[in-house]
C-alpha cells in the first residue's frame, strides 16, 4: 500500500464517502479530499468513525475511474486505492467537480469514450498511420531485415522448391544441347554485366544459372539463391514471335536476375511476417481472418511493386549490355493476348511453389491485370500494356 500519514485535510472542500478498508466487512465513512500536484491530483481522507485516521495517496497510487458523458452519470463511483482497500462517492457530479478542480486530465482513451470530435481524430491518425506502415514502414523494415537472411538459406530454399516444382509441374527440357548452350552463353553474358552494376544489396551476388524445363506453358521465373528456370514453351513463342528472338528471351532474362538481385522471394516472406505483426500488434485478437485478409490483399499489392522493380532492373541491364527492350514488350504482349498460358504463379497452379518462385512478369499472362477484367488489388503483376509501353520505350525509372 503506497500510503503514508498525513495531516488532516485543510484546503479543498471535502466529499463524504464510505470507505472500505479491506479490515472490515463493514464501510467506514470519511471525508476526502482532492489536493493539486504536478503530476496529478492527490487524494488524501480523513476517517469519521472517531478512530482518527489520515491517509494521503499520491496519483500514480490511485485507480481512478473513468470519466462518464454528460446525462449518463452512474449512482455511485468507485475509487480503487490498492492495499488500502477502495471507495464509494454517492455523489458522482460533486467528485467530478472536485477532480476539475485538482486539475486532473482525462487520459485519451478516456476523452475518446466522452468526445467524439476525440475519437474521430485518433481514427484518423490510427488510419494514417496504418497507411504510413504499409506504404513505407513494411517494405523500409522488409529491406533491412532481408539484409540479415543469410545466402545458404535462399539456396537451400531454392534447392527444395525446384525438386518439388521438378516432382510436380514440369517435364526435362525437349531444347537441343547445342540450343541450351547457345541460350546459356548469351544469359552468361548478361549475368556478367550484372555483377559488374551496383548490387541492391552489398555483398550479395549469388551464382546466377540458368535452366531449362517443358510440360509448361510460356514462362519463366526465379527461385531463391540465383536458379532461373525458363519454360522450352517460352523459347519456342519468342522464336516465332515477330520481332521477339533471342533478344526478348534475354530481357525476359534480366527481369528474373532482377528479381534474384532484390532477393524478392525473401523480401516476399518478410514483408508478410511484418505485415502480419504489424496488422496484429493494431487490430488486436480481434479478428484474426481480417487480420490474415489483408495481409493476403497487401501482399498482392508488394508482389506487383516486386514486379515493376524488375522491370525497371530490366530495362537499365539491357541498356548496361546494349540491347533493345522493344522486343521483351512486344513478347510480353504477345504471351498476354495467349488464354492459354498460365504461368507457375497464376491461380490455375497450387499455391505450394508459389513463394519459392518469382514468375516472370512477361511469362504470366494469367496473372496479369487486363483491362476490364478483374480489379487490380486481386492481381499479383501491374498492368500488362502499360508495363510492356514503358518497357519498349525504355524507360529505366527508380528502382529503389
Amino acid at each position: 500500500m503506497a500510503s503514508r500519514p498525513a495531516p488532516a485535510p485543510v484546503g479543498p472542500a471535502s466529499l463524504q464517502a464510505r470507505w472500505f478498508d479491506g479490515r472490515s466487512s463493514r464501510a467506514r465513512p470519511v471525508a476526502l479530499q482532492l489536493w493539486p500536484s504536478p503530476g496529478g491530483p492527490e487524494l488524501r481522507l480523513q476517517a469519521l468513525d472517531g478512530r482518527c485516521e489520515h491517509l494521503a495517496f499520491r496519483h500514480g497510487d490511485v485507480g481512478w475511474p473513468e470519466r462518464w458523458s454528460a446525462g449518463r452519470a452512474p449512482p455511485s463511483v468507485m475509487v480503487d486505492l490498492g492495499r488500502a482497500g477502495s471507495l464509494q462517492i454517492d455523489d458522482p457530479a460533486a467528485w467530478q467537480a472536485a477532480l476539475a478542480l485538482a486539475g486532473r486530465k482525462p487520459p485519451l482513451a478516456e476523452r475518446m469514450q466522452t468526445r467524439l470530435t476525440v475519437l474521430l481524430a485518433v481514427l484518423v491518425v490510427a488510419a494514417v498511420a496504418v497507411a504510413a506502415f504499409y506504404r513505407w514502414g513494411t517494405p523500409w523494415a522488409a529491406a533491412q531485415l532481408t539484409r540479415l537472411v543469410p545466402m545458404r538459406w535462399e539456396q537451400a530454399l531454392g534447392t527444395q522448391a525446384l525438386a518439388q516444382i521438378d516432382e510436380n509441374y514440369v517435364k526435362p527440357s525437349q531444347l537441343a544441347p547445342a540450343r541450351q548452350a547457345e541460350l546459356r552463353q548469351q544469359f552468361d553474358r548478361l549475368a556478367a554485366e550484372a555483377r559488374r552494376q551496383p548490387p541492391p544489396y552489398r555483398h550479395y551476388q549469388p551464382e546466377l544459372k540458368l535452366l531449362f524445363r517443358s510440360g509448361m506453358p510460356a514462362n519463366a521465373f526465379a527461385l531463391p539463391g540465383g536458379t532461373i528456370v525458363m519454360t522450352d514453351a517460352m523459347v519456342a513463342r519468342a522464336a516465332r514471335e515477330p520481332g521477339t528472338g533471342d533478344t526478348a528471351l534475354m530481357g525476359v532474362l534480366a527481369h528474373e536476375i532482377g528479381h534474384v538481385e532484390y532477393r524478392h522471394t525473401t523480401r516476399l516472406l518478410v514483408e508478410q511476417g511484418v505485415l502480419q505483426a504489424g496488422l496484429g500488434l493494431a487490430l488486436g485478437d480481434v479478428s484474426s481472418l481480417i487480420s490474415s485478409g489483408s495481409a493476403l490483399l497487401t501482399g498482392l499489392s508488394y508482389q506487383r511493386r516486386h514486379e515493376t522493380q524488375s522491370d525497371c532492373y530490366a530495362v537499365q541491364l539491357m541498356h548496361a549490355a546494349h540491347l533493345p527492350t522493344a522486343p521483351m514488350a512486344d513478347l510480353l504482349l504477345a504471351i498476354d493476348r495467349d488464354p492459354r498460358g498460365k504461368g507457375i504463379d497464376s491461380p490455375g497452379a497450387p499455391a505450394s511453389a508459389a513463394p519459392a518462385a518469382s514468375s516472370a512478369s512477361a511469362a504470366a499472362p494469367a496473372s496479369v491485370a487486363h483491362p476490364g477484367r478483374s480489379v487490380d488489388w486481386l492481381n499479383t503483376h501491374p498492368d500488362t500494356a502499360g508495363r510492356a509501353q514503358r518497357i519498349k520505350a525504355g524507360e529505366a525509372l527508380d528502382c529503389g
